[in-house]
């Protein structure tokens, strides 16, 4: 396998061509070296909202690292010509990270979900990892004005690494805008619905699910009536645009 990393565009966005583990080494050396690192995942519901809101796609495309999060993404990579060798999973990217912040004596800020959420995401890694690998949490409910005293309380913790479960474009947004106050942190990151699924609110499809790149319909139907408009409607114009670019 060519191991050259490339930027590909794709859909009207841009994803690199790091695998799993290429993906893990460069946040790990770029966390050893001191270096700032913003890391984003980009799903077929992300690339179509991208198509309209130019906050997100502008938050998207200054991100150092752009994975391929949705098994959607790989399969239009490959039918665009431009295969990508394999699916990045923003949740396997953050419980690998999780390990080695153990190992490695690393610290995490975890930001987002409801409170009861956050609690139980940081008492199971307390429980399975101890404590020292937290530098603190709190939920993801707060106005707009708090943001940047969020975001400094966070630097302030000597956290290495960030992790933020909020929808989207929300998540993505407050990473963009709050890096400035975010200075000490060397890994920021979006994670989406993570918590929930560690937390034991929501459960993750089986692994062939995830491999057919039918993940998003297993969350359909167990949350019907939040995300039917999200992943019905959605792949549907996500496959429109696939359709247009691979006649254009």
């Amino acid at each position: 396998m060519n191991n050259k990393v490339i930027r590909h565009p794709l859909l009207g966005t841009y994803v690199d061509t790091y695998t799993f583990d290429q993906t893990v080494d460069k946040i790990v050396t770029g966390i050893k070296l001191g270096s700032k690192t913003h890391h984003v995942c980009i799903s077929a519901a992300k690339v179509v909202a991208m198509q309209t809101n130019t906050i997100l796609r502008k938050s998207v495309l200054n991100a150092d690292i752009i994975s391929p999060d949705g098994q959607s993404i790989v399969f239009a990579s490959k039918i665009l010509g431009k295969p990508l060798p394999e699916r990045v999973s923003g949740i396997d990217l953050m419980e690998k990270l999780i390990q080695i912040s153990f190992q490695q004596n690393l610290k995490i800020y975890f930001l987002g979900a409801t409170q009861e959420v956050v609690q139980k995401v940081v008492s199971r890694y307390i429980k399975e990892y101890g404590d020292k690998i937290i530098a603190g949490y709190r939920n993801g409910y707060f106005d707009k004005n708090q943001e940047h005293d969020i975001a400094k309380q966070i630097s302030q913790s000597r956290a290495n690494i960030l992790f933020v479960a909020m929808p989207s474009p929300k998540k993505e947004i407050f990473l963009h805008e709050n890096k400035p106050y975010l200075e000490n942190v060397n890994f920021i990151m979006g994670v989406g619905g993570s918590f929930d699924v560690i937390s034991g609110i929501t459960r993750r499809a089986p692994l062939w699910m995830q491999k057919c790149g039918l993940e998003w319909f297993y969350r359909l139907i167990q949350e019907p009536k939040r995300m039917w408009k999200r992943y019905l409607i959605g792949n549907i114009k996500f496959i429109l645009l696939l359709i247009k670019e691979f006649f254009r």
